[in-house]
């Protein structure tokens, strides 16, 4: 190919591209779909001059050209409300709701391993001598003692958010890392249950388990139970690494990476909520029956969410990822 001739014969055609894109919005129809045909004319010159006559000047000139074109016909998308609200009326609970099967079972094994293992250590005194020594177990248990003292230990905003701030990573990494074969959020939902089951042990064998369950359940329901579905859907992820289902390994996981990522925004909203009730509602002189209730309320709202607007949402289709429009596309499967 003739450079010298090919670029005679179009650079009115470059030059007529560059003048459209620098007028930007102010474009007529008619000037749009000739925006259009040369953009699509200027990248194919782009591909002949890169395959016969490679010239470093010309190349880089064109492909600034086509760039900017294809940024002006295809556009940039950007978040507005309508997605933030799509996002926590349908996509989040939709997500939540889709990986019951996992987050389910996941909550109600834990919370009997967590039942077993505070038997266990309330039944052995020998046990309860390991963890530590029996004054440090009377500073822990007595009225007044550490385990009460935690909630109040800190003014309350601040404790908060500490709380929103450690519960919220622990939920995030239960997210991120199920995607190593779901081992470590088996070990993070263990540490979670064991400290669980050692103050139900602790309390229980001090004749205080009615204190401690009154100074857990207000914020614990509804912590517990964000814990749980970032673990229940960790462990979906690691699964779909070995069985992706009828999508190739790497379409299974960016879709499932994805809607894990989105319920990770959402479940650090639920644990700021259960992090405002850790903070202000269970240190409150408020009476225990009215404390347990606040927090029962809180936890049959998320679950309500969860099953009517998420359970709408999955129904119409909905599975927690981002918009069609804003997914690569991907090769059709066989039925």
């Amino acid at each position: 190919m003739d450079l010298d001739v090919f670029v005679t014969a179009h650079r009115a055609e470059w030059e007529r591209l560059d003048h459209l894109l620098r007028r930007g919005r102010r474009l007529s129809g008619a000037e749009a779909d000739e925006l259009v045909a040369l953009y699509q004319r200027t990248a194919t010159h782009l591909s002949l001059i890169q395959s016969s006559a490679p010239d470093p000047m010309l190349t880089t000139r064109l492909t600034q050209l086509v760039a900017r074109a294809r940024a002006t016909v295809t556009g940039a998308r950007r978040a507005t409300w309508r997605d933030a609200a799509r996002f926590l009326t349908a996509g989040f609970p939709a997500a939540v709701y889709r990986s019951r099967r996992w987050w389910i079972p996941t909550a109600l094994l834990s919370v009997l391993l967590a039942a077993v293992i505070g038997w266990w250590i309330g039944a052995h005194p020998e046990v309860q001598s390991a963890i530590a020594a029996p004054d440090e177990l009377r500073r822990m248990t007595r009225p007044g003692g550490e385990y009460e003292t935690y909630y109040s230990s800190h003014p309350a905003a601040s404790f908060a958010a500490q709380v929103w701030t450690n519960n919220a990573q622990a939920a995030a990494m239960c997210l991120v890392l199920g995607a190593f074969l779901c081992l470590p959020v088996i070990w993070i939902l263990f540490v979670n249950v064991l400290n669980l089951g050692v103050g139900i042990g602790l309390m229980s064998s001090a004749g205080r388990l009615d204190t401690f369950l009154g100074l857990v359940l207000p914020h614990g329901l509804l912590e517990l139970t964000a814990v749980f579905v970032a673990a229940g859907t960790g462990l979906r992820l690691g699964w779909t690494l070995i069985d992706p289902g009828p999508y190739s390994r790497r379409t299974a996981m960016a879709q499932q990476g994805r809607a894990a990522l989105g319920m990770a925004v959402g479940l650090a909203l639920v644990l700021f909520v259960s992090g405002l009730i850790e903070g202000f509602v269970t240190p409150s002189g408020l009476p225990t029956w009215a404390r347990i209730a606040i927090g029962i309320a809180a936890e049959l709202i998320f679950l309500a969410y969860v099953y009517i607007l998420g359970g709408r949402a999955a129904r119409a289709g909905e599975n927690g990822d981002v918009e069609a429009a804003d997914r690569s596309a991907e090769l059709p499967i066989a039925a």
